[in-house]
């Protein structure tokens, strides 16, 4: 098989694994914690980890950008809410969800509303799609 086959992705649209963006070296690029879930019946515990999950934001400078909102879907489906978090840059998103005090409460949440949690980079200041379409394009033709 060739490898266009086993994956049809050309270099430089490889998902999750190679950036097309170019920021300047060094230069921190927000980032942020994007959750959609799908929760159940209200429970006591997902009550309590609403309560505490700013505490454990805080100290890596994690704020609320969406929260828990029903969604407006334009195309496919999407059952459930969305929860958008941003971070300074993804360091600090990695640390936050790895930090103590969030693995703490986690559970709070997880035994109860069902979802999928990524963390993302953003793009810098100035990004210009265009840039990357043509990245894009010279990675397709080789």
């Amino acid at each position: 098989m060739t490898p266009e086959v086993i994956d049809p992705y050309p270099e430089g649209w490889k998902r999750g694994c190679h950036r097309t963006t170019d920021a300047p070296e060094g230069s921190p690029m927000t980032a942020y914690a994007l959750a959609h879930l799908r929760p159940g019946a209200p429970h006591p515990e997902v009550f309590d980890y609403i309560e505490k999950i700013q505490a454990t934001l805080d100290p890596f400078g994690g704020r609320f950008l969406v929260h828990g909102v029903e969604v407006e879907v334009k195309e496919g489906s999407w059952p459930g809410t969305v929860v958008v978090i941003a971070f300074p840059d993804m360091a600090r998103a990695r640390e936050w969800y790895d930090s103590p005090a969030y693995l703490e409460i986690l559970p709070l949440r997880t035994r109860h509303v069902d979802g999928d949690i990524v963390l993302v980079p953003g793009v810098p200041d100035g990004y210009d799609p265009a840039v990357t379409a043509a990245k894009l394009r010279a990675a397709a033709a080789g």
